[in-house]
């Protein structure tokens, strides 16, 4: 019996007792993991292949032990300009032992952390819709002089803006002036030898 199964973005046929290197998942040695992104199942007789994974199917796995890959070199390189940039990587792995194929469901501690959480957040966010509605009629009276400074602060600025802008196109043009290199100038054309009569 095999199962071909999704995990860290790649795709794994397991059979049970193979040790398996996958991507980083999160657990200490020796403790339980279950694989529910099942894609499909054969045992011997008839297969089943997920659309896109088997319903009710998962694989489950003891973490052997956590682990790092081998060292790659990273070497950037840009030629003619001077840029060179060498780093290392070290991929970050776990090895599993598969312990079994079959029916099963995700382990209620991991469903209940999911829902917890969840149900934390709405309360929090009642709670702080109450803060700013309490917060709310003190921040008003405030705030209506305020609207009455900015609309006479949008009135005036009008006109030196206004004036701005002929100063920042004499700016600019003066950058183009100044970018502007005069034209190479030629070599004078060379006059032939003079000839030498002996």
């Amino acid at each position: 019996m095999y199962a071909v199964v999704k995990t860290g973005g790649k795709q794994y046929k397991v059979a049970e007792n193979d040790i398996l290197t996958v991507e980083r998942i999160p657990g200490e040695a020796g403790s339980a993991v279950v694989l529910d992104e099942v894609l499909a199942v054969d045992d011997g007789k008839t297969a089943k292949i997920g659309a896109p994974t088997v319903a009710g199917t998962v694989v489950s796995a003891e973490i052997v032990e956590q682990k790092r890959g081998d060292k790659i070199i990273v070497f950037k390189k840009k030629r003619r300009q001077g840029y060179r940039r060498t780093q290392g990587h070290r991929q970050e792995l776990t090895v599993l032992k598969i312990t079994g194929i079959g029916a099963g469901k995700k382990p209620a501690a991991q469903k209940t952390a999911a829902q917890k959480p969840a149900a934390k957040k709405p309360a929090a966010k009642t709670a702080a819709a109450a803060t700013t509605a309490a917060k709310a009629p003190t921040k008003k009276p405030a705030a209506k002089p305020a609207t009455k400074t900015t609309a006479a602060k949008k009135a005036t600025p009008a006109k030196p803006a206004a004036a701005k802008k002929p100063a920042a196109k004499t700016a600019a043009a003066a950058k183009t002036t100044a970018a502007k290199k005069p034209a190479a100038k030629k070599a004078p054309a060379k006059k032939p030898a003079a000839k030498k009569t002996d």
